[in-house]
């Protein structure tokens, strides 16, 4: 039996995909389609990210710099469309997300699987975010996140550096710096990586802010306050605190 001709439509799922945003709300009110269109969106680029900074980390164990390059130009770029998303959500007002944000229930940012396991893969390992995910496939995620080498790790090997001490590796940074201008690429988009994820949590926070101020997140999360405490945390600090030797 023929299988029907591969279509636009079959190859990308629309008819699912398209039926997947669910309003809760009664109406439904206008905003929650763009809330829920922006935040699955979101999961998506998490997804390419993940499998992105897979192929980063492969290259850079290998030695193999123009693929690694390759890996995060795509990742810088897919880090700049995730903030540009920010200006779209922040068409929505306080009062517009008021009128639906009960309806949310205990559901929370605070319980995206994909984005504890990128923070994972970019070197955090905090065990404590596992409360947030009950047992389960997603669950499993993470963890097999924070027990594989993260981002850093690998490009430590790619640099040569693995197993150093903190100043060791400072040293050996601001050689290659110096020295290996292929491999110095390597460590500015390293750099770049890391002032984009901070680029992403700064326009989170202030979007989070202007939409529900000091209110507690949904779910009882420490929303805003919580926000504020991830900026300004370098993934890569060697990278940062060598900057005054170059």
């Amino acid at each position: 039996m023929e299988h029907p001709a591969l279509t636009y439509t079959s190859y990308l799922h629309l008819d699912e995909l398209l039926e997947c945003q669910v309003p809760l709300s009664v109406g439904p009110e206008h905003d929650e389609l763009l809330f829920i269109v922006i935040h699955q969106v979101y999961e998506l680029w998490f997804k390419v990210l993940l499998h992105e900074a897979d192929q980063l980390q492969r290259s850079l164990e290998s030695g193999d710099t123009a693929t690694a390059l390759a890996a995060m130009k795509r990742i810088l770029t897919i880090l700049k469309t995730v903030v540009a998303q920010v200006d779209v959500l922040e068409t929505m007002t306080p009062l517009a997300f008021g009128s639906f944000r009960g309806r949310l229930e205990s559901a929370s940012g605070f319980q995206s699987a994909q984005f504890r396991e990128l923070e994972a893969v970019l070197g955090r390992r905090d065990q404590g975010v596992l409360a947030d995910h009950p047992p389960g496939p997603a669950r499993d995620r993470i963890l097999a996140a924070t027990e594989r080498p993260s981002l850093y790790e690998s490009f430590l090997a790619y640099a040569g550096l693995t197993g150093a001490p903190s100043q060791a590796v400072q040293d050996g940074l601001v050689e290659i710096y110096r020295t290996d201008a292929s491999r110095a690429q390597v460590c500015e988009r390293m750099v770049d990586i890391d002032e984009g994820i901070q680029e992403w949590r700064y326009r989170h926070v202030k979007m989070v802010e202007r939409t529900i101020g000091d209110q507690p997140g949904t779910g009882g999360s420490a929303g805003v306050a919580y926000l504020r405490s991830t900026l300004f945390r370098p993934a890569f600090p060697d990278l940062w605190a060598i900057r005054a030797r170059l």
